[in-house]
């Protein structure tokens, strides 16, 4: 895709905000910026946040606010949707994972499928992009979400499916971005905690983007 005079959104959590960089100007979104001056990029990353609406109050409200909640604060005009999420849904969130044909975001499947409504309504002609969540070494069992026990490729596997129904490209990085934290020497590499990417784990996955964007049609 040509991106001179285009918009770009990233939309997600605190990888998408760049937590582990060493600086702003590190993480995967600014060296995307950076990459592409013909373009306005906007990064809609904000820690902790989660794509299903929460519950239970958490200790920091900012945590809470979700994604779905978020679309209405983006511009009214945008070429390009990312949506990273999913691990913060696994690891600390507590709707229900939920099923296909859920429509609200209440749960984890109602969350995607009403983020998904919500972008196309708002971007009609926008190219809307999911990524799956990376692999982490925090938290790694299936967790109780009220519905049964979920593990983070359940998660991403709902995404996946989510965004095959609505006919959306999928950047898979459990698969494809070659950071697994369970594996010291790549948790070291690539990861500051296990989780957030380090410098070189950005920078892998501003390669990884920056490829996947340039090949949408």
């Amino acid at each position: 895709m040509q991106l001179t005079g285009k918009t770009v959104c990233f939309l997600g959590d605190s990888i998408t905000e760049g937590a582990g960089a060493s600086a702003k100007e590190k993480c995967f979104v600014s060296l995307f910026a950076a990459a592409h001056p013909e373009a306005t990029v906007h990064n809609f990353g904000i820690g902790g946040t989660r794509i299903a609406k929460q519950t239970t109050p958490s200790e920091n409200p900012r945590w809470d606010l979700d994604f779905v909640s978020r679309v209405p604060q983006m511009p009214d005009e945008a070429d390009v949707i990312c949506v990273f999420g999913g691990t913060n849904d696994f690891g600390h969130g507590d709707a229900r994972f939920g099923h296909w044909g859920d429509k609200t975001n209440d749960t984890f499947w109602g969350a995607l499928y009403t983020l998904s409504m919500d972008l196309i309504n708002k971007y009609p002609t926008a190219r809307i992009v999911f990524f799956t969540p990376l692999h982490r070494n925090t938290k790694l069992a299936p967790r109780d979400k009220g519905d049964g026990f979920w593990s983070l490729d359940d998660y991403a596997e709902a995404i996946r499916k989510n965004a095959a129904y609505f006919a959306f490209p999928v950047l898979d990085l459990r698969t494809q971005s070659g950071i697994q934290p369970q594996v010291p020497v790549l948790a070291e590499k690539f990861t500051k905690d296990g989780l957030h990417p380090n410098d070189a784990g950005y920078e892998r996955l501003f390669r990884m983007v920056d490829h996947f964007i340039a090949n949408l049609e």
